[in-house]
């Protein structure tokens, strides 16, 4: 999904160096072999790709075909190729939600032994901060080549939450300071307040929040995230899609219910238009200096430096707002905490390299994948920012989260105070031992078109939150029933495994 599409992305010149040394004639370790890879057309993430392939060609002696279909065929494509065991395509650039439904299938190959194998770029997997390092495999194997590093946090405006005129107004209205929210009820209160103020000096009101929430793209997304804090929690780690034992859809859990009824209170204080907004025409509105807050990707930081952008220095982040209770599905009960109850998150693609079983060149297309994973090329992509290609890495970020120089990202464009709020806010949702499970099954997909619509319904005020929610367990069972549960509770158990132990069922008769 997520991708860098808004109007104002510009690609740069800073281009990753070369890493590896061209092979001499007679000795290339994959002379005569050809690789293709699938990646998408319509973001700038399969970019590299094409940076890569004189370099891969020259130092390998095979050759590099990258095939480029529309993010909506893309999955398609693929499992058109596997399901009828042709290996057209040796690798593809998959999402992260692909995972469950690929290595359950015996679509992919495992790259374990080509990872210790000194013939293939070194590229450090313990170098991933621990949520996304998750994503890279599956029932203990390895299968997504790091690359992509995705999750949300929150966007907001530093120059209106430091301005002394609102800073005094704010606190006469609400009798507490103006500060970064730290709960969603702090940021409802923000976006709230900031809702048809002038934010960008044209004369015209601007809005408190900007969430893109069109059926069909990133709407259940969005809802994902901020309702993390409302259903996960120390006490219940893990149970947030499914009753492990059963597969009994929890959507519907109380927890879940608050969260989409804050999600739908935010609405009236955005753009009545961005009920049918993508994600372009939501970031094109923050960089235009035309919303407050926002909840996104990392892609609108790093946007908010290129040219056109009315917010460059002006542009904080942090670690996604939590609650001050949650409900624990478990043990059916409200549970308040002394902090708040923040939750990190790997929401979205996060957009790797995998290799098809079925492929003839295998090893060189893990040589290409590795390559791009390498610390020297994936530094850059992670600074420069228009690739959509975002942060996770120890060498990433500064000290003392990390290894990473400022000075390369404030020579890649970036404002020094944006980009330290922007790898702050990152390395505290991927540090956070609290984390969204994230949905790695058969059909994962379907259940989040199903989500998704029933979203739309209570965020345009069609259905209550509670009946929206019910509506979409409905047919969270219906997908299970017609995927097989039996199969649907293995693959949901395996895919919770790199995460930690299975969760523990819920107590006998589920949620009461």
């Amino acid at each position: 999904m997520k991708g860098s599409d808004s109007a104002l992305v510009r690609p740069g010149d800073l281009v990753p160096p070369r890493v590896a040394a061209p092979c001499a004639p007679g000795r290339c370790p994959f002379e005569g072999q050809h690789v293709t890879v699938l990646a998408v057309d319509s973001q700038p993430i399969g970019a590299p790709l094409v940076e890569l392939k004189a370099e891969f060609e020259a130092a390998t002696g095979a050759t590099l075909d990258i095939v480029r279909r529309p993010n909506g065929d893309l999955f398609a494509t693929l499992m058109g190729d596997l399901t009828s065991g042709g290996g057209r395509f040796d690798a593809c650039i998959a999402g992260a939600w692909w995972l469950g439904e690929l290595v359950e299938s015996n679509y992919l190959l495992p790259y374990d032994a080509f990872y210790r194998d000194a013939r293939f770029p070194a590229w450090d997997i313990d170098q991933v901060l621990p949520a996304p390092r998750a994503l890279l495999r599956y029932g203990g194997r390895k299968y997504m080549v790091a690359n992509d590093h995705d999750g949300q946090v929150m966007h907001y405006r530093r120059d209106m939450l430091n301005d002394p005129r609102h800073r005094a107004a704010f606190q006469r209205a609400y009798g507490r300071p103006l500060d970064v929210p730290a709960t969603w009820e702090e940021f409802r209160d923000v976006a709230a307040y900031f809702n048809g103020k002038d934010l960008n000096a044209d004369g015209e009101p601007d809005h408190g929040v900007v969430l893109p929430l069109i059926s069909g793209a990133q709407g259940m997304f969005h809802y994902m995230s901020l309702s993390a804090p409302f259903v996960i929690g120390p006490s219940n780690p893990h149970l947030y899609w499914f009753d492990p034992r059963t597969m009994k859809p929890l959507i519907d859990s109380p927890g879940h219910v608050r969260a989409l009824t804050l999600l739908s209170s935010l609405v009236q204080y955005g753009p009545k238009e961005m009920l049918r907004w993508d994600l372009g025409r939501g970031w094109d509105h923050f960089l235009a200096g035309r919303a407050a807050l926002a909840v996104t990707w990392g892609d609108l930081a790093a946007l908010a430096q290129q040219p056109g952008s009315r917010v460059r220095g002006k542009v904080g982040a942090a670690q996604l707002p939590g609650a001050r209770e949650y409900y624990d599905i478990g043990q059916s009960r409200w549970v308040k905490t002394h902090a708040p109850n923040r939750v990190g998150n790997t929401t979205g693609g996060s957009w790797a390299g995998v290799i098809s079983r079925y492929s003839k060149a295998p090893e060189a297309a893990y040589y290409l994948l590795a390559l791009m994973a390498s610390q020297q090329k994936s530094k850059v992509y992670a600074a420069r920012g228009w690739d959509g290609i975002d942060p996770g890495r120890r060498y990433h970020f500064p000290p003392p989260n990390g290894t990473a120089e400022l000075e390369n990202y404030v020579r890649a464009g970036w404002d020094a105070t944006d980009v330290r709020d922007f790898l702050q806010a990152y390395h505290d949702t991927y540090s956070n031992p609290l984390q969204l499970p994230y949905l790695r099954i058969p059909g994962a997909y379907s259940y989040w078109l199903a989500l998704d619509l029933h979203l739309a319904e209570a965020t345009s005020g069609q259905l209550s939150p509670e009946a929206a929610l019910k509506a979409a367990a409905v047919d969270f069972e219906d997908i299970t029933i017609r995927l097989g549960r039996e199969r649907q509770r293995n693959a949901y158990r395996m895919s919770l495994v790199p995460a930690g132990p299975a969760p523990a069922a819920l107590p006998k008769g589920g949620v009461r």
